[in-house]
């Protein structure tokens, strides 16, 4: 389980510049905001200003309050940005560490979820006449991975609802599954015959990814940058789908990470639902067939296993009425939440899937995140 900074009470969109303190309330807890982290942390403040520029101005990150649940609801004064001008937009950034590393959360770090992940809030705009003050509704975190053929991280930002929509917040499985992802491909996982299978397949040319479920769509983001870095020319197509709702945010955080893939080769954003029963026409317009589908956090409500299933076993048949004419490997990173969410394994098997667990992701407590890889060993009815 990963811990997560975030506003209890978000910064306002504007602000004045009299001076006064920015309120804020910030909180430590779960991916679900339902557990909150039990110790005593230091949160630490700076402000980045929003521009243009690839390495804004931020200024040095500065103790704010000593978190702890029992004061969870008590509002925090922020000091404004020293000599901040009309007509200027900060970010303000909350760490529980003294550095500008610990602002960004690296997704290669051996110690992933140690320490509570960062946040940035949206832009607050400074004005002499602002309007009346409005919360924000949404945060950022901003993530770095290092690919094995390059000295400096890849920096990308993931934009998150502070609303209760669950599907438009980051999810521990996602967190967990994008850092083996990477450290697959920067071979620092033990390699097993499957695991080879895995990477030989994902970072091949031309491999076409579908995810299931993407939410804010960190993973596809993840492989979109992974795939670009082996294979700028000659890479597949990464579809990563959801329902309607969602796909406003998802299709945002793909556009706002734009160069960071190969051109022509960003992760498009579909509309999949699960209890459509035609699935080639949301899905055949895009691929000819499928060689790896990825799933992160898919098990939370088992009331919709019998349509994820069914999804599966349509999409593996599409795949193998392919030109490949080839069933998919499944890739899935999974966080136990209730013990009966296991029994998706088993409806898995039933259609000839069967998963094999490669990985796991410790976090800082409480259970990791798991990683499964799923073959398809049967026809699928």
């Amino acid at each position: 389980m990963f811990y997560y900074i975030s506003f209890l009470r978000p910064p306002p969109t504007q602000a004045a510049l009299s001076g006064e303190p920015i309120l804020i309330t910030p909180q430590i807890a779960n991916d679900l905001r339902t557990e909150y982290y039990t110790d005593a942390q230091d949160i630490f403040y700076s402000w980045s200003l929003h521009s243009a520029t690839p390495s804004p101005v931020t200024t040095k990150p500065v103790k704010l309050t000593s978190w702890r649940a029992s004061t969870m609801y008590k509002e925090i004064p922020v000091p404004p940005p020293r000599n901040v001008r009309n007509g200027e937009y900060w970010r303000l950034i909350l760490s529980s560490g003294t550095s500008r590393k610990d602002q960004v959360l690296s997704l290669n770090d051996e110690s992933l979820g140690r320490q509570p992940f960062p946040v940035l809030s949206d832009p607050i705009f400074f004005s002499a006449r602002p309007n009346k003050a409005v919360k924000q509704e949404r945060i950022q975190r901003s993530y770095a991975l290092t690919a094995n053929n390059r000295d400096n991280p890849v920096i990308f930002n993931i934009i998150e609802q502070t609303s209760f929509d669950l599907d438009k917040k980051i999810w521990d499985s996602g967190i967990g599954l994008s850092s083996w992802l990477i450290q697959l491909h920067s071979g620092m996982v033990a390699n097993t015959t499957l695991v080879s299978k895995v990477k030989n397949t994902l970072f091949a040319s031309k491999c076409n990814v579908l995810e299931l479920g993407a939410g804010t769509g960190m993973v596809a983001i993840v492989l979109g940058i992974l795939q670009g870095l082996d294979i700028p020319v000659t890479a597949g197509k990464i579809i990563t789908t959801d329902l309607p709702s969602a796909l406003p945010l998802l299709q945002s955080n793909i556009s706002s990470n734009q160069s960071l893939y190969h051109p022509g080769n960003a992760p498009k954003g579909v509309v999949l639902d699960w209890d459509e029963l035609d699935i080639s026409t949301q899905v055949a317009s895009f691929v000819n067939g499928i060689d790896v589908i990825v799933m992160a956090d898919v098990t939370y409500n088992t009331a919709s296993f019998p349509a994820l299933i069914g999804t599966l076993s349509r999409l593996i048949m599409f795949s193998m009425s392919g030109t490949q004419a080839k069933p998919p490997l499944i890739i899935l990173g999974y966080k136990e939440r209730d013990v009966a969410e296991r029994t998706l394994w088993e409806m898995a098997e039933k259609i000839g899937i069967r998963f094999e667990e490669v990985a796991q992701i410790p976090g800082a407590e409480g259970p990791p995140v798991e990683v499964w890889v799923g073959t398809v060993l049967v026809n699928t009815q």
